[in-house]
């Protein structure tokens, strides 16, 4: 039955059994306080008539008559009156009394302790005497060289002090009342306060469903990262800790030490929108390692049932996605539908210059149709063994010729130098292919779009070092102050196409940087376009000594 109450529940029966026990506990401190804080008043009290008697030079003569009950029980009677005391006997040293509220006790022996007294002491005692247990005090009569002539007791009963303490008792009932009732309403206010934050779940419950989201978290292909409202990362999964090249984190992690987003290797895109906290509908943002997709909105706190008072927000949520395989693919299909391009316009051109050598041929200029078609292949071939032995790859061979292909069709000249041997030669083809086919496009494009000449040179030179590509065009070149903003996603100089523009320089900083290349833009002097300088170092092979070592 208990393992089904809520939270709330629980801690009110919690909160209430512990508001019991502390006022029973408090009620009784107090009241044993009170008892002997009124002891301790009557003792002084009492302390203060049997000194004062005492001290009365009656009681001195009075001892020293025949008959001292005739002289001191009156005064007695009247003194007991008078202070309150329920007795005061007088008596001699050998404890025989002189007063009593009792006649027939005069002349009696008195019960208690004297001893102290006869040394010339007052003290006070707790004792039972002829009317019961009392408080009493007995103070020694001295005589002017110090003689103890007779003592005095003055004292209350016990009955009579604890009618007393009854009096405090209405008021220590409404302090443990208030104490009561204020610990019980705090212990329901928190209860309903945690049942509404905790919906009315159990800790069963509570821990079930947490096990449940911490499945979740860690077995889902996006990355998800929580952010406070302070910016620290209260928690991330392994996919955005992949994704985002942060360290892993548990969320059951003291939250004290989360990082703050600016203190994380983040691009700088990132950084901005995580900080920012505003609501992001698949955003794409380039890393040195990839493009992902993310995704970002408030997370808030439940909603209350009158709908009066708005969710409390705790920070930000943040999906993210891989998105670098599927730009890879679409760069390889940007590729391929280049070749097809080229091998479009090399069979529109092939076709032309067939038809060119037919017709010498039917008009019986044999000659001439043989020396044109020999300086067609040579021209031909001698591009293709130019690019096949400096690059020594054959995919950036075809797609450079097919971008030769396109430029000439768009009425631009593509010159290209090639020299060395070595270049291309472990290096990731599909990272050469992304930097020469963008860069080559955006070339080709701007030179387009300039007046006549049209022009575009290429030059790859390849060796033991590496492989050093330079691209310059005839186009209007890039401003200064937008070098830095070209390789930024989503800028562009041309007007954006029906899948946007700004992501293929963007692309090539990223391959040259997983390269550990390094590019530079200036605007060429001989062209007077943009010029793009990349080289790409040649990758490490240990010798075969370290090999077989």
């Amino acid at each position: 039955m208990i393992h089904r109450w809520s939270i709330a529940r629980r801690l009110f029966v919690a909160n209430l059994l512990f508001v019991l026990a502390l006022t029973a506990l408090v009620g009784t401190a107090v009241f044993v306080d009170a008892r002997d804080r009124t002891y301790a008043e009557a003792g002084r009290r009492m302390a203060a008539v049997a000194v004062s008697v005492a001290d009365n030079p009656l009681v001195l003569q009075a001892a020293a008559s025949p008959d001292p009950s005739a002289r001191l029980q009156p005064y007695a009677l009247k003194v007991m009156e008078d202070a309150g005391a329920d007795f005061i006997t007088i008596m001699a040293p050998d404890r025989t009394r002189w007063t009593h509220p009792r006649s027939e006790e005069l002349g009696r022996p008195y019960i208690g302790s004297i001893t102290d007294a006869l040394e010339g002491k007052v003290f006070t005692e707790i004792t039972a005497g002829t009317l019961g247990p009392s408080v009493r005090t007995i103070a020694p009569v001295k005589d002017a060289r110090g003689s103890v002539k007779a003592l005095v007791a003055a004292g209350v009963t016990v009955r009579t002090v604890d009618v007393a303490v009854s009096g405090r008792i209405p008021a220590l009932l409404a302090i443990s009342g208030g104490l009561l009732v204020s610990g019980s309403l705090a212990s329901w206010l928190l209860g309903r306060y945690l049942r509404r934050v905790t919906r009315g779940w159990g800790p069963e419950q509570l821990a079930q469903l947490f096990a449940y989201y911490e499945s979740v978290l860690h077995s889902v292909r996006e990355g998800v990262i929580l952010i406070d409202t302070k910016g620290r990362v209260v928690m991330h999964n392994d996919q955005a800790a992949e994704l985002l090249g942060l360290a892993p984190r548990d969320s059951d992690s003291d939250r004290s030490d989360a990082p703050f987003i600016a203190d994380l290797p983040l691009a700088p895109s990132l950084k901005n929108l995580f900080e920012s906290g505003r609501t992001a509908h698949d955003e794409i943002h380039l890393t040195d390692s990839g493009v992902l997709v993310v995704n970002q909105g408030p997370a808030v706190g439940p909603h209350s049932s009158s709908g009066r008072q708005r969710p409390a927000v705790f920070g930000t949520v943040a999906t993210i996605r891989d998105r670098t395989e599927i730009e890879s693919l679409g760069s390889e299909l940007e590729t391929m539908r280049t070749l097809s391009g080229a091998l479009r316009a090399q069979t529109h051109e092939h076709a032309n210059r067939l038809h060119t050598m037919v017709s010498l041929l039917e008009l019986g200029r044999t000659d001439e149709a043989l020396d044109f078609a020999t300086k067609d292949l040579e021209l031909s071939q001698q591009l293709t063994d130019d690019m096949l032995s400096s690059v020594q790859e054959p995919v950036l061979s075809a797609l450079i010729m097919g971008k030769a292909a396109e430029a000439n069709e768009r009425g631009v000249e593509l010159v290209i130098e090639a020299s060395g041997q070595a270049g291309a030669d472990g290096l990731a083809v599909q990272d050469l292919v992304t930097i020469l086919g963008n860069l080559l496009d955006n070339a080709i494009d701007a030179a387009a779009d300039a007046p006549a000449p049209r022009r575009v040179e290429l030059r790859v030179a390849s060796g033991d070092g590496g492989l050093d590509i330079t691209v310059e065009d005839s186009g209007k070149g890039i401003e200064p102050e937008a070098i830095d903003d070209v390789f930024r996603y989503g800028y562009s100089t041309k007007a954006a196409g029906p899948f946007g523009r700004g992501l293929g320089l963007a692309l090539v900083k990223q391959a040259v940087q997983r390269m550990a290349g390094t590019m530079t833009i200036t605007n060429s002097d001989s062209t007077g376009g943009a010029r793009f300088h990349i080289v790409l170092p040649a990758p490490y092979r240990p010798s075969l000594l370290e090999e077989h070592t």
